[in-house]
Order: structure tokens, then C-alpha cells, then sequence
């Protein structure tokens, strides 16, 4: 499956931020949560907590004026002091009264990327869903956030690789704990069923006439009995992915004849459900909403309800 990229800034060339990501395309529902970077350009160091990674506000950033009140729908900027900054520039032009947001909350938020005249280019999150990321001390997107609070909006300014300005207005319209994001529903409806040939290949059965599933759903069909999966443990194993829109098989690594390696926190968070606290040689049917697989990351598979039936081989505990 091709990777899912960690923040929707690489599509909106924000270059400063130089999140990328790394993970393979053979990887079932790969995140790069796990290993994007922070910003050379923005020569700031990862810090231990998010509330000490905001990029620091400048005179550029304060610069500009942000109008509309209302964080559902997309702002408009005029721009004050036009000079390109030599990194990137915070300011919070609107503190929100909400919940300050926590080391790995899931924040819900909205973005619109402007050019150096002030022009809108790109809009995304202001159409009732808005977009999705956790926020770690690990990742770049510290320096946008921070420790903000819900209600907020934040203005972004950074230098292009063009060598003009680009400015952005995040709008940070919630955030849920780490802990309470897509986590596994106690009372599933009723699920895909599932065939397995002789080579233990299965086939995946997406019921008609069923409502798609907006929680994460799972069934184990086989329970094995090796050492349980913990978080961010390295697991080998052998998966196949389907749409639930039309049941289409859109991976398998039983097609390729080679299972994945992978952490768990590498993947996205439906499937990391469907990992952690299983135990090894365990047969696992997972069900997942869009937003907890590919929802605002540009992917294909962005808008579907994903299915996947996973064979864990083997696992190996996390360093440390």
C-alpha cells in the first residue's frame, strides 16, 4: 500500500517544515508518524514537550492581519511587512478558549495556504470534517501547534522554496487524547465475513446492505499463543486489505508472497488497533472509518472504510 503522508503541508508546499515521509510502499496502511522530522530550515531542535516547540513569533508573522471570526470557514490575511523570513514565524492571532492541547492528542484542524501577495491558494479542513494529526514532541508539527489551545488561530510564515514568502492560517477546531482516538468499538455490527483457501489466503465478504462501520471493529479469528503486541513493537505479518464501497482488494501482501515488517506506531491508527494487545500467530479482522485510515492525507483511499484481515507472525518488542 502506498504510504500515507503524516501532515497535508507537503501538498501545500509548506517547504519549511520539511516533513517527509519514509515509510515503504509495501507497508499496510503505512504512516510516517513515526519517523518525520523537524525542520532544518527551521533550525529548531526537537523538543521533550510540545509546549516548548513552537516556532517563535516575528515581526513578518505579527504582521499580518487575519479576517473572519468564523474558525469553520476559510479567513482571509493582509499582509503587513512583505519581507521573505529566513525561517519560519508563529503568532497566534486569535487565542481560543478551549483545551489546551496535550503531547499526542489528535488535533482536528483546518488550513488555508496564501502566496506572497496575500492570495488564497489552498484551502483544506473547512468543509465540516477538518483534518487530522497527532501531535507529538517527535514531530515538526510542534512548531504550527504547540501547546495552543482549541478555539485558536495561528498564523504561519516561512520561506519558499522559490525564495518567496508563504503564509498559513491554522484553525484548531478540536483534539481527542491519544488514548480515546479510534479506539476499538465494544459492540461491533456485523462484520465482513471471511474464507481462507488451503495456503491460508483469505477472502473477504463485505456484508450487503450493511451500513459501513464508524468505529474501529474487530474480530479475532484465531487466537494464537505467542507474546502480546505492545505498542510500537516491531510485528511481521502477513495482511489483506479490501474497500468496503465495493470490496475490492486494494493490497495483500499474500498476493506479493512476502509478509511486512513494520512498528506498530508506524501504520494508521485503525490498524495499529488491530495490532497491539493481540497475541503473535493471532488472526485478526479489522474494520476502520476513513478517519481512522487515510482521511485528509490526499490518498486514494482517503474517503474509504478499509477492511483488513491480518495473520501476525511474529514481534518484537520495542527498544527501551
Amino acid at each position: 500500500m502506498r504510504s500515507r503522508r503524516l501532515f497535508p503541508l507537503i501538498a501545500l508546499g509548506l517547504a519549511a517544515l520539511a516533513l517527509t515521509s519514509c515509510a515503504g510502499t509495501s507497508t499496510p496502511g503505512a504512516s510516517s508518524s513515526a519517523s518525520a522530522s523537524s525542520t532544518a530550515s527551521a533550525g529548531t531542535a526537537a523538543a521533550t514537550d510540545v509546549c516548548e516547540q513552537p516556532a517563535a513569533e516575528g515581526d513578518i508573522s505579527k504582521s499580518v492581519t487575519v479576517t473572519g471570526d468564523d474558525l469553520a470557514a476559510a479567513p482571509t490575511i493582509t499582509i503587513g511587512d512583505a519581507t521573505v523570513p529566513t525561517e519560519i514565524q508563529r503568532t497566534v492571532a486569535v487565542a481560543g478558549t478551549g483545551d489546551k492541547l496535550a503531547d499526542g492528542d489528535y488535533v482536528n484542524y483546518a488550513v488555508t495556504m496564501f502566496d506572497a501577495a496575500g492570495k488564497q491558494t489552498s484551502d483544506q479542513g473547512h468543509d465540516g470534517t477538518g483534518l487530522n494529526e497527532q501531535l507529538t514532541s517527535t514531530t515538526g508539527i510542534g512548531q504550527i501547534f504547540g501547546c495552543a489551545t482549541v478555539g485558536s488561530r495561528i498564523v504561519i510564515t516561512a520561506p519558499q522554496q522559490d525564495g518567496s514568502a508563504g503564509y498559513w492560517v491554522f484553525d484548531v477546531l478540536g483534539a481527542t487524547p491519544g488514548a480515546q482516538w479510534c479506539t476499538v468499538s465494544e459492540e461491533p455490527g456485523k462484520l465482513p465475513e471471511v474464507a481462507f483457501d488451503s495456503a491460508g489466503k483469505p477472502t473477504i465478504t463485505i456484508p450487503a446492505g450493511t451500513a459501513a462501520p464508524t468505529e474501529v471493529e474487530l474480530s479475532v479469528l484465531t487466537e494464537g499463543d505467542g507474546d502480546v503486541v505492545g505498542e510500537g513493537d516491531s510485528v511481521t505479518v502477513d495482511y489483506t486489505g479490501v474497500k468496503w464501497s465495493d470490496g475490492t482488494t486494494f493490497d495483500s501482501s499474500w498476493d506479493r508472497g512476502e509478509p511486512a515488517t513494520f512498528a506498530t506506531t508506524g501504520v494508521v491508527t485503525g490498524f495499529k488497533r488491530a495490532l497491539e494487545g493481540q497475541k503473535v500467530g493471532s488472526t485478526v479482522l479489522v474494520a476502520m472509518p476513513p478517519k481512522c485510515g487515510y482521511a485528509g492525507t490526499g490518498n486514494e483511499l482517503a474517503n474509504e472504510t478499509l477492511v483488513f484481515v491480518v495473520k501476525i507472525e511474529s514481534a518484537t518488542p520495542a527498544a527501551g
